[in-house]
Parts: C-alpha cells; sequence; structure tokens
C-alpha cells in the first residue's frame, strides 16, 4: 500500500486512544502546538479504562483529589469530587466533563480502531488504517492505548457451549447487569473480582467463586469527602502537586517510619495497624524495606494474613484465601470495600482451582474435579494482556517493516517507556520501561504527554523529521530496568508485572520501579542535553509552534 494509492487525509499526529492520555496529548499538541490531530477511539465516548470497565464496584484506587488532572487550575478548582475512592461512574463523568469543557470532541474519531500502521521511510511519515477502511498519513504517531486495556479469557474446553451468560469485567455491559435471583460463578480474584464480588454477592442468590491464586487486599476505608477537605486540598493544590510529581510512586503516603528490623514488635504492629485502619495502599509505604527484603516483607505478609483470619469466619475458607506464594506488594496491593467479609456470606461459596484446575466449562457450569457448578452466569475476571497486549495487538511496521510485536517478542524494549528503536517518531505513553503501573497514572500520564509535547516542538523548531532511538541507548535502559527491578522482591511473583498471566509470554519485569521523581528527573535531564539517546535528523525548515499557529500550515512536510 502506498499514500498515492488511496484517498488519504493528513495530519501532523495522530493518537490511538482518548481515555486520560489520549485526551490531554490531543490538547497540548493542538491547543498548546497548533498543530493539526486526530485521535482514533474504539470506544463510543472517552474515558479510557473507564469507559470499558463498568463491571459492579469499579472504583479507583487513588484517592479522587490526585486521580485528577493538574494541568488547569481552573478545571481541578471546579470539579467536585464525591468520595475519597471514586467510583467508574463517577471517573467517566469526569472524563466527559474535560473533553467538554476543552472541545476535543470535534478532533476524535469515536468507534474507529487502528489495524495498522505503517512507517513510510521515503517521507517520514506514518501511514495509518482504521477498520472503516480510511488511511490517514502523520508525521507522528502517539498510542494511548492504555496499560491494562486488552481483556483476556483464558482458553476454557467447552466455553462456548455454555448456555447462560457470560460477561468480562474488561468489558461490561454499558446498560449493567442484573443479577437479582441468578446463581452467578466469578472466576478469578484479582483487582475486578475483589471489587465487584461484594456487590454481586449482595444481589445473587448464590455466588460461587473460583480462586486460582489469592491476593492481599487492604482495605479502602472509604467515605464521603468533607467540604472542608476538599477545600483545604484545592487551597494547597499547587504544592501537593508538586510532592506527587516527586513523590516515589506519585501518591502522598504517609513516609515509612524505617526499616523492620530496626523497630520493635510493638511499633511496627502500631504502625501497620494505624495505616489499616487509615485504609487505602498507603498501608504498604509503612516500612523502608517490604519490597527489597523478604524478612521484613513476610512481617507484613502476616499482619494481613492475621486479618483475614479475624474478618472469615470459617478457617477453612480464611486459609484458602491466605495468599503464600508471593511477598506481599510484588503484586499489585488491592484495595478492597468488605471482600473478606462477603465469604461469611452464606450465598457465597468458594472453590479453589490451584491444585485441581477448572477441566472444563458445560452448558450447565463449570466442572472442577469431576464435580460440575451449576450457574445461570459466568463473569470473567481473569485481566488483561497487561502493558503489551494492546500495542502488540496492532500491526505496526517500523524501518525495514519489522513489527512491534516481532521486535518484542522476547520482551517489550523500549527507551524510557516512550519510544522504541526502529519505529521513528513513534511515540508510547505509560509503556514498559516506565513507571506506569507502579504508579499514579494521572500524574504518569501527565509527564509523559508534556515530555512528548516538547520533544515534538524541538523537532519541529530545528526543522527535524525523524527522531529515532540510539538502539545502544535503549539497550542501556533496558538494561538498567531489569536490574533496578531484581534489586526488589517484585520478580519473585508470577504477577502481570511479569507477563505470567498469558501462556508463552516472556516473563519480563515490565515497568520501571526506580520511582516517578527520580524518573522524571532524569527524563528531564535528557531533554536538556537535546534529548540524549535519540538519533535526530533534520530535513525540513525550522518552524515556529504554538497556540496562535495555523493548524493548516503547520503541518509536516511530506
Amino acid at each position: 500500500m502506498t499514500v498515492s494509492s488511496q484517498q488519504t487525509t493528513d495530519y501532523d499526529a495522530l493518537i490511538v486512544g482518548a481515555g486520560f492520555a489520549g485526551m490531554y496529548m490531543l490538547k497540548r499538541l493542538r491547543d498548546d502546538l497548533g498543530l493539526r490531530v486526530r485521535v482514533v477511539e474504539r470506544g463510543e465516548g472517552v474515558g479510557g479504562t473507564w469507559y470499558w470497565n463498568r463491571y459492579p464496584g469499579a472504583r479507583c484506587d487513588v484517592e479522587s483529589l490526585f486521580y485528577s488532572y493538574s494541568f488547569s487550575s481552573e478545571l481541578q478548582q471546579e470539579w467536585e469530587w464525591t468520595e475519597r475512592y471514586p467510583t467508574q461512574p463517577e471517573i467517566l463523568r469526569y472524563a466527559n466533563h474535560v473533553a467538554d469543557r476543552f472541545n476535543l470532541r470535534p478532533d476524535i474519531a469515536f468507534s474507529t480502531s487502528v489495524n495498522s500502521a505503517r512507517y513510510d521511510e521515503r517521507q517520514d511519515r506514518w501511514i495509518v488504517e482504521t477498520d472503516d477502511g480510511a488511511i490517514s498519513t502523520a508525521q507522528y504517531l502517539i498510542t494511548a492505548v492504555g496499560c491494562l486495556s486488552a481483556s483476556r479469557v483464558p482458553d476454557f474446553e467447552g466455553i462456548d457451549t455454555f448456555q447462560g451468560s457470560t460477561y468480562h469485567t474488561g468489558e461490561w455491559p454499558h446498560e449493567g447487569v442484573d443479577f437479582t435471583g441468578r446463581r452467578v460463578a466469578v472466576i478469578g480474584t484479582g483487582s475486578s473480582a475483589i471489587q465487584s464480588i461484594p456487590e454481586i454477592a449482595a444481589q445473587a442468590a448464590q455466588l460461587t467463586v473460583f480462586q486460582r491464586t489469592p491476593n492481599f487486599s487492604v482495605p479502602a476505608v472509604n467515605r464521603r469527602l468533607d467540604p472542608a477537605e476538599i477545600e483545604q486540598t484545592k487551597a494547597d493544590y499547587d504544592q501537593l502537586r508538586q510532592e506527587a510529581r516527586l513523590s516515589p510512586s506519585g501518591v502522598l503516603f504517609a513516609p515509612p517510619i524505617g526499616r523492620v528490623g530496626d523497630l520493635s514488635t510493638e511499633v511496627r504492629t502500631g504502625e501497620m495497624k494505624q495505616r489499616w485502619e487509615n485504609g487505602g495502599a498507603g498501608f504498604m509505604s509503612a516500612f523502608l524495606d517490604t519490597g527489597v527484603d523478604i524478612e521484613a516483607n513476610e512481617v507484613v505478609a502476616e499482619y494481613v494474613r492475621d486479618r483475614i483470619r479475624e474478618i472469615v469466619e470459617r478457617p477453612e475458607v480464611a486459609e484458602l484465601l491466605i495468599p503464600r506464594d508471593h511477598p506481599i506488594g510484588t503484586k499489585r496491593i488491592c484495595v478492597d470495600t468488605d471482600y473478606y467479609a462477603t465469604y461469611n456470606r452464606d450465598n457465597v461459596k468458594l472453590v479453589s482451582v490451584r491444585e485441581t484446575p477448572i477441566e472444563r466449562i458445560t452448558e450447565q457450569g463449570v466442572v472442577v474435579a469431576g464435580k460440575t457448578y451449576e450457574v445461570d452466569d459466568i463473569v470473567f475476571a481473569t485481566g488483561f494482556d497487561a502493558m503489551t497486549g494492546a500495542l502488540t495487538a496492532i500491526d505496526i511496521h517500523g524501518v525495514d517493516g519489522i513489527m512491534l510485536r516481532d521486535k518484542w517478542a522476547a520482551g517489550p524494549r523500549t527507551y524510557l517507556g516512550i519510544a522504541t528503536a526502529g519505529f521513528p517518531n513513534l511515540f508510547m505513553i505509560t509503556a514498559p520501561g516506565s513507571p506506569s503501573v507502579l504508579s499514579n497514572m494521572i500524574v504518569s500520564i501527565e509527564q509523559h504527554v508534556d515530555w512528548i509535547t516538547g520533544h515534538i516542538a524541538y523537532a519541529l523548531q530545528n526543522g527535524v523529521t525523524r527522531t529515532d532511538v540510539d538502539p545502544t541507548a535503549e539497550d542501556a535502559w533496558v538494561d538498567h530496568v531489569n536490574t533496578a527491578a531484581h534489586q526488589t522482591l517484585y520478580p519473585t511473583a508470577a504477577s502481570w508485572y511479569m507477563g505470567a498471566n498469558i501462556p508463552g509470554k516472556p516473563r519480563i519485569f515490565m515497568p520501571y520501579i526506580g520511582g516517578v521523581g527520580a524518573y522524571r528527573n532524569l527524563c528531564d535531564q535528557i531533554a536538556e542535553d537535546g534529548y540524549r539517546g535519540f538519533l535526530l535528523e533534520a530535513g525540513a525548515a525550522p518552524k515556529t509552534v504554538g497556540p496562535s499557529a495555523d493548524r493548516n500550515t503547520v503541518t509536516a512536510e511530506s
């Protein structure tokens, strides 16, 4: 396929995805640089993760006052959150408010998916084909596809024979589901299951949970926000946002009080008790060495196991729910509301499939160890092909026609989690090799979008038509990401951080564990050094970029 063979539409930049990353990327390139930009979004509306994940109980595990954009003072002052941890409907309302407030919808093509993207080396442009047959070109291709957006259902034998209804938590019906009086199976006990199980149990006549691997969860202690708290936070936003940007995770937790071994049993137990009662993932930041020392980690893990034993009334059920195969925190810590207490209900049954896996699914239900559990509905809370799945699902061809999925066959390779060698003018927001899922995603998204905007502005102002990654810089960054990860306990767990939930996927720790603040400083230094590690080729006259630029003339040259 060549550009000249078909009718095409030309842009300066094409963005894939209209979640929080894609929306902010659109605003920055369009409004601040004056570029002609198009966003392609497979959903019918904005919101990304929060457009698709509408399962019962869906809620963010970052507090609402900080799971929000910081780029607009007016926006953060005018929006009113209602709860400590925002629900999916409230987050989606916020996303729609942002889209309307900044007039983003006219530049978004909804209900459209990218089938392929091919880099034209002669013209230094990307040729992008969508599922409606349209072809577009752009100097820059930017992926904002999300880290947890490629839903996965295991290939159970007989799954197509089931006579009831099936659902995946990541692709929930927008009209909702009424489980009243129904016999429901939930397969999986990860984050989405831990949130949805209490809600489904309150409706269903019978809920059967099929658990392969128990996960650690801490209480959310969710509550309505007090108006005085909101007012104070808004008054202090500038300082709080800056502290979050330079923090390890993009979230302001109480700092660790020391190393476990240096503290008395009474002091460390008291600290964990206080954090448990306060709720949220800040529980995991109590001590300095939880993530690097297995003995320290075990102290924290055993505290949580004791809480599970206290909450769950039947000891045999409690023991099934207690994780023993991974250090606490090496899988994303879950934050729940009444998850463990739900197993005290008479209408809830827990079935372990660790030693005796699900054999098959029949017309009537789920078969384990020769026994059929008859159900009316099956909910697959089986997760995602995390971090790489949404990218490798697209046929992305770089220099010499190499495909991204082939380059990443042995594991993702990026520079800074932003770009990858051999794919010029391709930028990826919160891709593997960046803090991404180990952070408050909004903080990481804003940092990436701002950095990419600065890089593109620099390229246009200096007549750069092609920006690619130096392979030696990529090699060094991949080595650094791996080295940093293996200084911790994270790689010891069979987690989706490692790709362990996907059969045949390479076991590589994908996010960067060095911390949000340290990563930001490094990225800033690379930019100040003229984008060290990038190969910049000039071939056009420098351009003036800015909000006053004419979008019809400030277009990458063919």
